[in-house]
């Protein structure tokens, strides 16, 4: 992965333009890309911006603006997996989204998917069942993490 170029040196290609030399000459000068140069300039003359942003993604989420609608899916449907969650969310909404995407919605949210309840386990290692367990549908649902 490459390297930020440096404040000074952006600060001084910004000085070079504003004294009235080109983008281009500027970079050429510094020892920069044209591209990166102009993208400096038209942010400075656009916004007044001389730094540069801040690296990664913005904070938030493209579901954000369906967070009720999400939260209402699993209240009313607590064994629904992540598929079907993204099924409605595509047919409902229009809104595609990847089932990690989703995922992290819902960590965000503190909520995880148990598959089973939880079961103490038998000496021998293997799985308590009661007796009258319900289908291996009915025991999945949305919880809150912790």
């Amino acid at each position: 992965m490459s390297r930020a170029y440096s404040a000074d040196l952006r600060e001084r290609v910004l000085d070079a333009v504003a004294a009235g030399q080109s983008a281009r000459g500027a970079a050429a000068r510094f020892g920069i890309g044209p591209a990166t140069a102009s993208r400096w300039v038209h942010r400075w003359r656009e916004t007044g911006e001389r730094t540069a942003r801040k690296p990664g993604h913005p904070p938030g989420s493209k579901l954000a603006a369906h967070a009720p609608y999400l939260l209402g899916l699993v209240a009313t449907h607590v064994d629904l997996t992540l598929a079907e969650i993204q099924r409605f969310l595509t047919r409902e909404r229009g809104v595609r989204a990847a089932l990690g995407t989703l995922w992290g919605f819902y960590r965000k949210q503190g909520l995880t998917y148990k598959k089973r309840p939880a079961m103490r386990t038998s000496r021998a290692g293997s799985p308590y069942k009661p007796p009258g367990r319900p289908g291996p549908r009915a025991s999945r649902r949305w919880i809150p993490r912790g």
